[in-house]
């Protein structure tokens, strides 16, 4: 039979949150990346035109199913692009990599038209993987029509605030989408021309946590940001759209963010000891470990509930239970227990500071 025990672990309560500043954004978003906290939010669920900033999701897509170093010949596929480009002509060779750069840094649209055929042979089918991936990452309220953002000729692709910092914390995990994305200028010599693109992400000459981000703009969205910034091991994500000062707002969203919050380690990767626990005799541990960041008077607000089952046989690496994390009344996380027999002990089963 098994029986469930509760270790509730509470500690004082801090004061509420604390309101953000303002910004001139129709739709707003600040989100640590490591835990998906929101630190700061304005109609973060209103749908709009989001404009180039689709391009994110385009080049997640093809870093996702296509190698990058693969060479390709620039075709009929680029006929329709105008708009914003990197003026790419027919027969010209590159690679999957160097239009990424020219995707991501000058917003290309020839590029966009360009990587979605040459990744999954039409537009269709290359938009099709867009929706695919946005359901995937649980952006609900998102439809991408194109893989380039423009909204004159159909469309265009919807989003929120909210999906599009989802979108940029998946991104931000690909070690070549960040390595592209913080690029300031990137020089390339084909068989019909040579290239010198710098990035339209003002906030990495401007601001100098900034690692990363993409522009936007058309009559319709209006102007479209989402940049990504590092200080002290926190990693933030900024989205705005429609709003006339993006590059203000988003530095000053994220200096309220380190300014105010810090993340903690709550759980820790291994051995996992339980008070008075006789009868797994603390041969208990965890697979991972859990961040999450704070307001500088929430870090005694931390509660974790731990649930264990007794049961009548057990073998290493069986799941004997959870620990439920709360900040305050709200459920944050929840991380497996495990059974390993003679695991060894260690005190620190939490650690807040």
């Amino acid at each position: 039979m098994k029986k469930l025990i509760l270790f509730l672990c509470c500690f004082l309560v801090g004061s509420s949150l604390v309101k953000a500043i303002e910004t001139s954004a129709q739709s707003a978003i600040l989100m640590d990346i490591d835990s998906g906290r929101v630190m700061y939010s304005k109609n973060i669920d209103s749908q709009r035109s989001i404009a180039s900033i689709s391009k994110i999701m385009t080049a997640v897509v093809v870093l996702e199913n296509v190698d990058i170093k693969k060479q390709v010949t620039i075709g009929n596929e680029i006929d329709k692009a105008h708009g914003s480009g990197i003026y790419i002509k027919k027969g010209e060779k590159m690679t999957i990599e160097d239009l990424l750069y020219g995707l991501l840094l000058r917003s290309g649209n020839d590029a966009a038209l360009a990587l979605a055929y040459h990744t999954s042979g039409s537009i269709k089918k290359f938009v099709s993987l867009m929706n695919k991936k946005a359901k995937e990452l649980n952006m609900n309220n998102s439809k991408f029509n194109n893989p380039s953002g423009l909204d004159d000729t159909d469309l265009g692709n919807y989003s929120t605030a909210y999906d599009m910092a989802l979108l940029m914390k998946y991104a931000y995990q690909n070690e070549k989408f960040r390595k592209i994305e913080k690029t300031k200028k990137y020089t390339l010599k084909t068989n019909k021309n040579t290239y010198s693109w710098t990035n339209k992400n003002k906030l990495l000459s401007k601001y100098i946590y900034t690692d990363g981000g993409k522009t936007g703009f058309t009559k319709k969205a209006k102007r479209t940001l989402v940049t990504t910034a590092s200080k002290g091991g926190m990693h933030l994500v900024v989205v705005t759209l429609n709003d006339g000062n993006d590059w203000v707002d988003h530095e000053n969203l994220f200096e309220y963010g380190f300014d105010n919050f810090k993340t903690y380690q709550i759980l820790k990767k291994g051995p996992f000891e339980v008070l008075n626990d006789t009868y797994y005799n603390n041969s208990l541990y965890l697979k991972n470990n859990f961040y999450y960041t704070l307001l500088n008077n929430e870090k005694n607000s931390i509660i974790l509930k731990i649930n264990l089952e007794k049961k009548r046989t057990f073998k290493n690496n069986m799941k004997v239970g959870n620990v439920e994390v709360y900040l305050g009344e709200d459920k944050i996380h929840t991380e497996n227990i495990y059974y390993q027999k003679k695991v060894s002990q260690n005190k620190k089963w939490w650690h807040l500071w």
